[in-house]
């Protein structure tokens, strides 16, 4: 079952590219064209900064993913363990179903949480100001790391679903896991930014992304429920 949880982990990822493009595009096209001449100029140059860029954002979100399954492994120590995770694997699934909704551009309740990250991005956002222009690809691995905790919706509800994953190594492959299936839209980003933009903004996209994300979470609230209609 724990690795059902990665693949849903990563396609949840995948499918929420139309989001971190909308989001994160931006900063992805300003950090490519403010790159130096030389490393924009052949994809060969660029490619060393955007794997930078990613590496780092991942670091973050395997760090805080190990953080919060660490909590989450202590607190249903501190109850019925089974009752606990089947408790928090629902919670888990409807944040998806939510971040589903939001996807597909159907009901925006997740940008409540974004507001509420946005206090830490405050803490966070002058270290990464320090860093810009980014010269190196070593800058571009710290900026990365930076990058990770920008208020996103998306990412605190893979953060919900790690509570549940069991223990601090399952939390941190877990975003681990979600984080490699952004990669290729927002690695894309760097690259073709204006057509993969425009395609990914489609309605159509985004509907069809959040359909999928609402049935992973629709999945992920079924399974508890089934365990208790059919007791072994």
């Amino acid at each position: 079952m724990v690795e059902i949880s990665f693949f849903a982990a990563f396609l949840v990822g995948l499918f929420g590219g139309v989001h971190c493009v909308g989001m994160c595009g931006g900063i992805v096209g300003a950090l490519s064209f403010g790159l130096p001449e030389q490393a924009r100029g052949r994809f060969a140059s660029l490619l060393p900064y955007l794997l930078n860029y990613n590496l780092g954002r991942l670091l973050s979100y395997t760090v805080a993913g190990a953080l919060v399954g660490g909590v989450g492994a202590m607190a249903t120590n501190l109850t019925a363990l089974h009752q606990a995770q089947s408790v928090l694997q629902v919670i888990a699934g409807l944040f998806m179903v939510v971040m589903g909704l939001y996807l597909g551009g159907w009901w925006y309740g997740m940008n409540r949480l974004e507001r509420m990250g946005s206090r830490v991005w405050q803490l966070v956002e002058p270290y990464g100001r320090k860093l810009l222009p980014v010269q190196r690809p070593s800058q571009a691995l710290v900026m990365g790391v930076v990058w990770g905790w920008l208020p996103c919706g998306m990412v605190y509800s893979a953060l919900i679903w790690a509570i549940s994953a069991g223990s601090a190594l399952n939390g941190a492959l877990l975003l681990l896991s979600f984080g490699l299936g952004t990669l290729p839209n927002l690695f894309a980003m760097g690259v073709v930014a204006g057509k993969l933009t425009s395609f990914l903004r489609r309605p159509a996209v985004m509907h069809l992304a959040g359909f999928f994300v609402v049935l992973i979470g629709l999945f992920y609230i079924s399974m508890p429920l089934w365990r208790v209609i059919t007791p072994e």
